[in-house]
């Protein structure tokens, strides 16, 4: 098992909060951390599945008394969105016995895209989102950045030896959930054959600017189909928008978000990239690459900032800036090499944000100054040595 990085801050929440929301694609732990979490609170730990039909049935004809009985346990319930109804039903029981710890609640999609979900316990539930593995974690087993890149930060597919293996994994992963798990985690009527399109489309345009009417020609489908295809992907945790930042500085700014598969394993399967070499000699090498560095700036994220991306209609682009507040903190341009080159457009981009910390973002180069408010470092070593500098701690 690879210990999670928040298992400390969420323990001490769900000291806390009557119920906590974990939340994350399939696949990524949600349910090992659950129950890992629920054996720090010296309770007896109660698991409920709404995969399951006979769970599913308890709690759909008679959740309040059903849990109720069981008010001394830390509850915990797989794929709660599956029963919408739940999030109404809590309320009244956690309001009549309100203790620290009574629910955890797992969801593969997020609340506010699933049908009927109306109540939002607020003040009741801390939610918090799961990511796959990051790479810092990755490091603590001995999984190098090479590795974790190419296989991506599933636990089940990173783990494998077998580069066989990990493509059957990806390929079950993935077909599971274009003829499967959107329908039954949303509750809607997506077709499989539109979500495979869309599926490889993302991949080929990964890291691309939002253009709905490509996509639609390129489809064959509505502007308006692709949207809420893309919405209930973003909505399962497995594509990223990363917004562009608009600043009012008298520029003209591209304002379409940019589209990124979240999953670095997946994007290479769907490009059909059997290994890590096939990926350094591919055309697809610098895409993949940036995606996996904004997925981990996304995961590794300060809990009062936020990730953008700048571009003017000129040409001038910084790949990720940090914003805290309304208020540009930081500068990052993400590149696949140890001796990086920069285009006159990047410092175009700082003098236009007046960001004072700039980085560029490498495989593994060593920490050095390119220029007093340039810095060229590993992506291992910035997310373990210099991201922190931008958190503002809350006690």
């Amino acid at each position: 098992m690879i210990h999670r990085n928040e298992t400390k801050e969420l323990v001490e929440f769900l000291g806390h909060f009557p119920a906590m929301m974990l939340t994350g694609p399939r696949q990524v732990g949600k349910t090992t951390l659950a129950h890992s979490l629920a054996s720090n609170l010296g309770k007896p730990i109660l698991y409920l599945d709404m995969e399951n039909d006979n769970d599913k049935k308890i709690l759909a004809t008679n959740a309040h008394d059903y849990l109720m009985a069981h008010k001394d346990h830390c509850v915990v319930v797989d794929e709660a969105q599956v029963l919408p109804e739940l999030f109404t039903y809590l309320r009244p029981i956690i309001d009549a016995y309100r203790s620290p710890g009574r629910f955890i609640l797992l969801g593969s999609a997020n609340p506010t895209l699933v049908k009927k979900i109306s109540e939002t316990l607020a003040g009741r539930i801390y939610y918090a989102e799961i990511g796959q593995i990051t790479l810092l974690e990755a490091e603590t087993v001995g999984i190098d950045l090479e590795n974790h890149w190419f296989k991506g930060g599933f636990p089940e597919s990173l783990l494998v030896k077998s580069s066989k293996i990990w493509s059957a994994w990806t390929d079950s992963f993935v077909k599971s959930y274009v003829y499967r798990d959107l329908n039954f985690l949303f509750g809607i009527d997506l077709s499989p054959v539109t979500i495979d399109k869309i599926w490889n489309l993302l991949a080929l345009v990964n890291g691309g600017t939002e253009n709905m009417e490509n996509f639609s020609r390129n489809l064959g489908v509505s502007s308006a189909t692709v949207k809420k295809y893309i919405d209930f992907l973003e909505g399962a945790y497995l594509v990223h928008r990363l917004p562009a930042l608009h600043i009012n500085n008298g520029k003209r700014l591209v304002k379409s978000p940019k589209v990124y598969l979240r999953t670095s394993g997946i994007l290479h399967y769907l490009l059909k990239l059997g290994s890590i070499d096939a990926l350094k000699s591919s055309p697809y090498l610098g895409a993949s690459w940036e995606s996996y560095v904004v997925e981990q700036m996304y995961l590794n994220r300060p809990r009062t900032g936020r990730w953008h991306y700048y571009r003017t209609h000129n040409g001038a682009e910084v790949d990720l800036v940090l914003v805290d507040g309304s208020l540009p903190v930081a500068c990052l341009e993400i590149k696949f090499t140890n001796a990086p080159d920069l285009s006159k457009g990047f410092y175009e981009c700082i003098e236009d944000l007046k960001t004072i910390h700039n980085y560029v973002i490498t495989p593994g180069s060593k920490t050095w100054k390119l220029k007093d408010n340039i810095t060229v470092c590993s992506l291992s070593d910035f997310l373990k040595n210099e991201i922190h500098k931008f958190i503002i701690n809350i006690d």
